[in-house]
């Protein structure tokens, strides 16, 4: 499709970096979005090189005017809006005593409010173009949330079971929404909470980015609302 137009969150490194690369590579619009303005013009320039056409946004997801304000950028810029990636997140490591409140509450202000701000931005877009894709990242601790991944296991929960209900009401509409569930990814988030984590057993940031892209084939319409589990 000429023009398609893709916005990733949490887009300058890990999953979300990866994923823009590859979206530049098919020859998308990439609106790329996160908060440090340098690491924002570096991937900006990687997307440009990979062959796509790049729109760095400097957004703070955990603020719901800047994530409306995102939506609409982008689409005031390219005209319409194909794919949302909402993968920016946050993952403190802690038992209940250790996760503080105010850690409490940017997990649900990131991992879920987030989520539902930039769906809810789209979703009359996306309809009055005739349909999209949604692809929301979970995590595989959302169905083993081990010791210590309490309330980020709990916040991907809701993506999964979020990513299933707006999958039922976007099917009228020819919306399309997925929760892709990766284990342990090799990106900065992943090693420092677990330094020793083995190298072999983690996954590739672009193979977590292979399954994102991959969701776009209307081929996969009928599995729309499913968590799609990713293991090494």
């Amino acid at each position: 499709m000429p023009n398609s137009t893709c916005i990733i969150t949490g887009a300058t490194r890990g999953i979300g970096r990866a994923t823009a690369l590859r979206f530049a590579a098919d020859g998308w619009n990439v609106v790329i979005a996160a908060r440090h303005a340098e690491a924002l013009e570096q991937a900006a320039e990687q997307v440009v090189a990979a062959g796509g056409r790049c729109l760095p946004l400097v957004t703070d997801v955990g603020r719901p005017a800047e994530v409306r304000r995102l939506v609409a950028t982008a689409h005031e810029r390219f005209g319409r809006i194909d794919v949302l990636v909402n993968n920016a997140g946050v993952a403190p490591l802690g038992t209940i005593d250790e996760i503080t409140p105010e850690a409490f509450d940017q997990v649900c202000a990131v991992n879920i409010a987030a989520i539902y701000q930039a769906t809810r931005a789209v979703w009359p877009l996306m309809q009055d173009q005739g349909g999209g894709l949604i692809v929301n990242l979970s995590s595989l601790a959302s169905v083993d949330p081990f010791r210590g991944f309490a309330v980020y296991g709990a916040s991907k929960a809701w993506v999964n079971l979020f990513s299933q209900a707006m999958a039922a009401e976007g099917r009228a509409h020819g919306i399309r929404v997925f929760a892709v569930a990766p284990g342990a990814v090799e990106t900065e988030l992943m090693r420092s909470a677990f330094p020793d984590f083995p190298a072999d057993k983690a996954l590739a940031p672009d193979d977590v980015a292979a399954v994102i892209v991959s969701l776009w084939n209307a081929g996969l319409s009928p599995c729309s609302g499913q968590t799609l589990f990713v293991r090494k």
